[in-house]
Order: C-alpha cells, then sequence, then structure tokens
C-alpha cells in the first residue's frame, strides 16, 4: 500500500544494498538523501542526479543533515563490514559501527526528531554465532563470534535506549547472506559476487575451509522490500530476512561454474578466524508481522547476477 512522499535518509546509500534501497525508495516517490564515505561504495551505483553527502558517519557533518533534511524515515546501513578486519582491529570496527550509530542517533535526539522512525540493518549470522537450531529464530541466544557481531549487536541495544531517551521508533532487520547486482567482487565481499566476476575473468579462486560450510543466500532486491516493509511499519523486530535454507559454499562454486562455463577446480585455504560454519533464518516473524517472504530462488538469483557481471565488467 503506497504511503505519502517523506524525507529519507540512507546512510551507506552507495554500497550494495544501499543503493537498491535508495532506487526502491525514489521509485515510491519520497524525498532521499544519502549519505556515504565511499571506502566501499560507489557513486556509479546511484542515479547521476541523486544528493550524495560524502561524508563519514562518525563526522559532525551527519547532524548537519539530519537537522536540515529533518526525516520521517531513517535507513541505516553504514558500517564497517569485514570479520576478519574486526578480528584484527577491533578498536576499529567498535569506532566505526558503535561510534557512528551513536552519531546517528544523537543527531536525531538533539534534531528534537521524536517522530522519525529508524530502520537498522544488521547481520543476523554474526548475531546467532553458532546457533544450535536451524533456521535460528529471533529467540535464538545472541552468542556472537566475532568483534562485528559484537559491535553490531550492541547498536540494537542501544536502540531500545534511545527509543526511552528520545523516543526514537525503530526496526531492526538481521539479514541472511544477501546477493546479487552491484555487489562488489573485491576484498571480502560475498563469495557469489567474487566467484562471479573471477569465473567470468577466468581466474583462478580459493575457497576457505572444506567448502561445507553453509549460508543462507537471499536475493536483494527481496532483501530491500523487507527492509522498506519494516521501515513503512510501526513495528519493532527484530526481524530475519532469510530463506530459511543453508547452501553450501561448494554448491555454489559448482551452480556457477555451471553458468559461466568454468571448469578449473576451486584452490582451498585454512578457513578463517571468526567465520561461522552454518547458518540459515527463520523468516516467519517477518512473514506474519510484516507480510514479507522471499520470491526470488536461488537459482533465478543466481543468473540475473551473472548476466549483470557479464553486461558489467
Amino acid at each position: 500500500m503506497p504511503i505519502a512522499p517523506k524525507n529519507v535518509l540512507v546512510t551507506g546509500a552507495a554500497g550494495f544494498i544501499g543503493s537498491h534501497l535508495c532506487d526502491r525508495l525514489i521509485s515510491d516517490g519520497h524525498n532521499v538523501i544519502g549519505l556515504d564515505n565511499l571506502s566501499s561504495g560507489h557513486v556509479d551505483n546511484l542515479p547521476s542526479d541523486f544528493d550524495l553527502r560524502v561524508s563519514d558517519i562518525r563526522d559532525d557533518e551527519l547532524k548537519v543533515v539530519i537537522a536540515d533534511l529533518r526525516p520521517d524515515l531513517v535507513f541505516h546501513l553504514a558500517a564497517q563490514i569485514s570479520v576478519s578486519v574486526s578480528a584484527r582491529e577491533p578498536e576499529f570496527d567498535a569506532d566505526v559501527n558503535i561510534k557512528g550509530s551513536l552519531n546517528l542517533l544523537e543527531g536525531l535526539r538533539s534534531a528534537g526528531l521524536d517522530q522519525s522512525r529508524l530502520v537498522y540493518v544488521t547481520s543476523g549470522g554474526t548475531a546467532y554465532g553458532a546457533p544450535e537450531i536451524l533456521p535460528a529464530t529471533e529467540i535464538a541466544p545472541v552468542r556472537p563470534l566475532s568483534p562485528y557481531g559484537v559491535s553490531k549487536l550492541v547498536v540494537e541495544q542501544y536502540l531500545t535506549v534511545y527509543q526511552k531517551l528520545a523516543g526514537i521508533s525503530y526496526a531492526i532487520v538481521r539479514l541472511a547472506n544477501i546477493y546479487g547486482p552491484r555487489q562488489d567482487p573485491h576484498g571480502e565481499a560475498g563469495v557469489v559476487a567474487i566467484f562471479s566476476r573471477a569465473m567470468l575473468n577466468k581466474s583462478s579462486m580459493q575457497i576457505f575451509g572444506d567448502g561445507t560450510d553453509e549460508r543462507d543466500y537471499v536475493y536483494v532486491s527481496d532483501v530491500v522490500d523487507a527492509v522498506v516493509k519494516a521501515g513503512y511499519s510501526d513495528l519493532t523486530g527484530p526481524y530475519n530476512v532469510g530463506t530459511g535454507f543453508g547452501t553450501s559454499t561448494n554448491r555454489i562454486f559448482e551452480e556457477l561454474a555451471n553458468r559461466t562455463e568454468h571448469s578449473e577446480a576451486a584452490v582451498h585455504a585454512p578457513a578463517r578466524l571468526g567465520d561461522i560454519k552454518k547458518i540459515a533464518l527463520d523468516s516467519s516473524k517477518a512473514k506474519r508481522e510484516l507480510g514479507w517472504e522471499p520470491k526470488i530462488s536461488l537459482e533465478e538469483g543466481l543468473k540475473r547476477t551473472v548476466e549483470w557481471f557479464k553486461k558489467n565488467p
């Protein structure tokens, strides 16, 4: 159901998920301003006339943007997202993820925006760690295995406090493993993007561990739909967003190899510290309360992703 146009702020707007979210919000008729320091996001992900403020979420510029825009809706995606970086540099991870989020919350509080709604986008896999029962529901114990998981979870707890301190309405969305067009195939991006680009370039690649580790892969347009539904509601969550099924890295490799006509075997490297062995998220709460469920199958999503990488070499 359409809602009236609103002023919307998206942090991490030039990133993979953020840019798709901005596209959706613009198509829904909202006035959207983005903030991104471009450490991992790309301006090319956004429309040429998009109002992007190039700044870090820890900077005072964020509070200026909030005071000027007075957003009705805030989607908070900006973060340090690398598990391995968080293990090497936990203070840096906390500085970005915790201090940056506090800067955002203080900006809303100092502007007196007690009618604003904030959607906090975080990682379900890192929050639950290694759940004893899969797929994990929102009542599963939160046991992060990395500093990244801890920093993201701390912000969830701050949200409950700021709801009392400043009247800020919020929703928490815990994502599974996201993939699709525009995902950066460099660094520690998702394996779908890394494998797709490497296979199309006929490059060798490595799998960390034996490849039997499992992730819950959900397509980016489905994720955006869940995030938007959470923003348009008045519900708090947290909400898991995933398919409920785990898929091994080996299977992802095989599926993509078939679609790219790649024949070279992967090289296996030691598993990375802090990585989760198996995770899948139960999204029945999101279906029940938000009316959301994934629409794009893994096969269709991988097909669309490979086609995008072919057209965007």
